[in-house]
């Protein structure tokens, strides 16, 4: 069985697997829609050129150095030449707008940025330009017109690298840091304010590493193993998961053209390992069932046999009978599905928001085995992930990452403890000092530990609902039953010091093009939101899922939002969760008129 090496730093991790690997491919982009490989080797010598010139604009050990990129090769080479030249990556969102950039920009004190295309410059230059530590901006790509702007010099990528030795020893030798050394300042993405600095020291984020590598060699064979990218790589559970845990691992890398080719890159790509969040999960299980129903009544069989068979396995409770149909649906459904997910997966991790237990015993029954994970930025981001040989719980998050203390608090909150644990954020010592207690991280979650060590996480501390009565209400768990259903894309649900839980959801646009062609009806999304027969459509929804819940948990009113909730809008982090201040802003007045009906 393979072993991770406790290594010193992230780069020195970086510049060890790619002397092993050499000339194999490691990073794959397309190109002329061709899948095009840059060797570790290739890698290794363009972050030693990066690395070597950011040295050369006069960049110290410790300085703040902003990342705003897609995700592709250039993103990663980034990030290590960054902290490569001991320097410190602050990544941030392609989606954050110009007062994000500012806010972000000011805070960290970055000295230079890295951007990749002129529509991202131009947001971030203004930012820049504005901002009293900010002296360079690299560009990727391309950019003409730009140059010197005030005390902000502009460089192309290509120059400055051409302007480097590919001394790929040198920049290995000089990667003397420690692990308690500052490596990143990753910003939450804000689900209920502005965004905080993250301290990640490089020991946090291998801690991650050697706790997941853990998990593969043990549960599942360390191979060659190939993840896709397709997450926002600025995003802590991206960062790690989906960039250096690879690179632990020695496995190759492919950048996802995005989300609307997904589907395809999975079945080009082939991946054998997927960091995801659930919403992924619960848009393409409506999805694969949308395509069975419409291939008929045989289909739907064998979906039905396959789901009733797949939870009765997960519960243990096999029955003899289910043998040869269980024998037919590995031969003929299985595959079919398996082979959208490339046909080699050996997980698909979950993580970054609660998953739904029937989405999970969904894909189970199917034959894909889904992981649920669990963490925060703040532990760099992994805490916990379920593990096959322990026996999969659906309705828990794992056992602690090795090396791991977890304990849950009188009040149920959950506890951690380790090298993951952050340093603190960024020049703000007192919520540090609220937030990691004699070493404890207080993570906001609260939960319990099952009789086999596993997390069981119940809601985020802040979001429980505490109606007029004093009850507890998780809002999280009847949001995700609530998206469950084929009506309903997204949901979020209020009542706190109120009588009852009231909800704003946003119709499925399918389903709402279904049921308006279906009644000969125009869809108009905003003039569906009041018709009577449409509201009385989705209540049947809602209806469904009042009949799994209990009293205080049942939405008694909702109301149909405008638009779907967005990255775009504010409405949604970039990692897909709902912020839940924005949704109140918007749409406070209007959840509060439904108490006065």
């Amino acid at each position: 069985m393979r072993q991770l090496e406790h290594f010193p730093n992230l780069v020195a991790m970086f510049f060890t697997r790619a002397e092993e690997r050499g000339d194999k491919p490691f990073l794959w982009a397309k190109h002329g829609g061709i899948w095009q490989p840059t060797s570790w080797r290739e890698t290794a010598e363009t972050v030693a050129k990066l690395a070597a010139a950011l040295k050369r604009l006069g960049l110290q050990p410790g300085d703040r150095v902003m990342l705003v990129s897609e995700n592709r090769p250039e993103w990663l080479i980034s990030d290590l030449a960054i902290m490569a030249a001991g320097c410190v990556t602050v990544p941030a969102y392609v989606t954050n707008t110009e007062r994000d950039h500012q806010h972000i920009m000011d805070d960290s004190g970055a000295r230079a940025a890295i951007v990749s295309s002129a529509k991202l410059a131009k947001t971030l230059l203004p930012a820049a330009i504005r901002g009293s530590n900010c002296e360079h901006v690299i560009g990727i790509e391309p950019m003409s017109g730009i140059g010197q702007s005030g005390d902000v010099e502009f460089h192309q990528w290509a120059t400055l690298l051409a302007g480097e030795a590919a001394d790929v020893e040198s920049a290995a030798a000089a990667a003397t840091f420690r692990r308690q050394d500052l490596a990143c300042i990753i910003y939450t993405s804000g689900t209920g304010g502005a965004p905080r600095g993250v301290m990640q020291h490089h020991g946090a984020i291998l801690h991650n590493v050697e706790g997941c590598t853990d998990i593969i060699s043990t549960d599942f064979g360390w191979d060659e193993e190939v993840f896709l990218s397709f997450l926002p790589a600025s995003h802590a559970y991206e960062h790690t998961g989906g960039q250096h845990f690879p690179i632990g691992l020695g496995a190759e890398i492919y950048y996802a053209e995005g989300l609307e080719k997904l589907a395809s890159n999975i079945e080009e790509v082939r991946p054998t390992i997927m960091v995801v969040v659930p919403r992924l999960f619960e848009v393409l299980r409506q999805r694969i069932l949308k395509q069975v129903e419409k291939q008929g009544w045989f289909a739907e069989y064998l979906m039905a046999r396959a789901l009733n068979i797949g939870a009765k396995s997960y519960a243990g409770r096999r029955n003899p009978l289910d043998v040869p149909m269980n024998l037919f649906l590995s031969r003929t459904l299985r595959p079919k599905i398996q082979q959208r997910f490339g046909g080699r997966i050996k997980a698909m991790v979950s993580g970054g928001a609660p998953l739904n237990p029937e989405v999970g015993i969904f894909f189970h029954s199917l034959g894909l085995t889904l992981l649920q994970g669990y963490g925060q930025t703040e532990a760099a981001p992994v805490i916990s992930c379920n593990r096959p040989k322990a026996g999969i719980k659906m309705d828990t998050v794992g056992p602690p990452l090795l090396n791991t203390e977890v304990r849950i608090a009188e009040d149920g909150e959950i506890l951690v403890k380790g090298e993951l644990v952050m340093h603190g954020y960024w020049r703000n010592h007192a919520l540090t000092e609220r937030t990691v207690v004699d070493g404890w991280l207080h993570t906001g979650d609260v939960g319990h530990l099952d009789d086999q060590g596993r997390i069981v996480i119940t809601d985020r501390k802040k979001d429980i609902i505490v109606n007029d009565k004093g009850d507890n209400v998780a809002p999280q768990k009847v949001e995700g039953m609530l998206t469950l259903q084929p009506e309903i894309l997204q949901a979020m649900v209020v009542g706190d010091k109120r009588p009852y839980v009231v909800g704003l959801i946003v119709p499925d646009p399918e389903w709402a093009a279904e049921w308006c062609t279906a009644g000969g009806r125009k869809c108009n999304f905003a003039d569906l939101a009041h018709d009577p027969d449409f509201i009385r459509a989705l209540a049947a929804a809602v209806d469904r899922v009042n009949a799994d819940l209990s009293v205080i948990e049942k939405v008694r009113r909702f109301i149909v939002a405008d638009e779907p909730f967005t990255v775009e809008n504010q409405q949604l982090t970039p990692s897909i969760k709902i912020r839940r201040h924005v949704l109140k802003e918007a749409y406070g007045a209007r959840l509060d008129s439904l108490y006065a009906r």
